[in-house]
């Protein structure tokens, strides 16, 4: 515990002297520790993509998954604590069935998005409960076209074109600056993505990991899914051909 902090992190409901409320903060560092995330809006879909860290080689493989739909047209990738992701998803999924409920169509992103972050920023006001340990990034596909949202642990919300969170995220979000994405396809968004993702593990600190990848486009009829296997495989395979080539020209260059 920081002396900066002492006394004023015993409770969400406290602000410091500075107004910082560092169990909010602490929040954030949860999702820093957590395995990269990253979300893509193109010109045809959303392309969503997490590295899932594997602590143990006793797990069952695709066991625990990042990514969960809250809807057939909305996908949620999770950095941060698993459980918590897992409670925000489920939250997600009764907002979206109350709206089919309520309005006879689909929930819009905006909708989904902003019922989400109310619910996180409700666990920043009170002494009882803590903050969420979890970023969402949300991609959804409605009426309007594709969508594409990040949740913080504050309970704030945006919509983006791109983003990352977790561990690997500025590298991430330096890959993601380059790319044009209003002229991408989702195929070649997902390509990019497995690209990014290999390029910001780092093999010598972090344990093993598993690549997930979904989308919502045409392809897949509008409705979120993984990405198909041969897809994903295809994708992965020219990420480690990628990061073997720049190996080759760094050691090139350095010799």
């Amino acid at each position: 515990m920081s002396s900066i902090g002492t006394g004023y992190d015993l409770s969400a409901s406290t602000y410091s002297p500075d107004g910082r409320v560092f169990q909010v903060e602490y929040a954030f560092k949860a999702v820093d520790n957590s395995g990269t995330c990253i979300g893509l809006r193109v010109k045809d879909g959303v392309v969503l993509a997490v590295e899932k860290l594997v602590p143990s080689k006793l797990l069952v493989k695709n066991s625990n998954k990042r990514i969960m739909s809250a809807d057939r047209h909305v996908g949620i990738a999770t950095a941060g604590l698993v459980a918590d992701g897992r409670h925000l998803v489920n939250r997600a999924q009764s907002e979206a069935k109350n709206y089919r409920d309520i309005y006879k169509s689909p929930a819009p992103a905006a909708v989904i998005a902003e019922r989400m972050a109310q619910y996180v920023q409700a666990y920043t006001l009170y002494s009882y409960v803590r903050p969420f340990g979890v970023a969402a990034i949300v991609g959804v596909m409605d009426q309007t076209g594709p969508g594409l949202f990040m949740i913080e642990p504050s309970g704030v919300y945006n919509g983006y074109y791109a983003c990352a969170v977790g561990k690997g995220k500025q590298v991430a979000k330096t890959e993601l600056e380059k790319l044009k994405l209003s002229d991408m396809t989702v195929e070649e968004a997902v390509k990019h993505a497995a690209r990014i993702i290999y390029t910001v593990h780092d093999d010598v600190k972090d344990k093993d990991f598993e690549l997930e990848l979904s989308w919502i486009c045409e392809a897949s009829g509008g409705q979120h899914e993984f990405v198909p296997k041969g897809i994903a495989d295809e994708a992965e395979r020219l990420a480690k051909a990628s990061l073997q080539d720049d190996d080759d020209m760094e050691e090139d260059t350095n010799a």
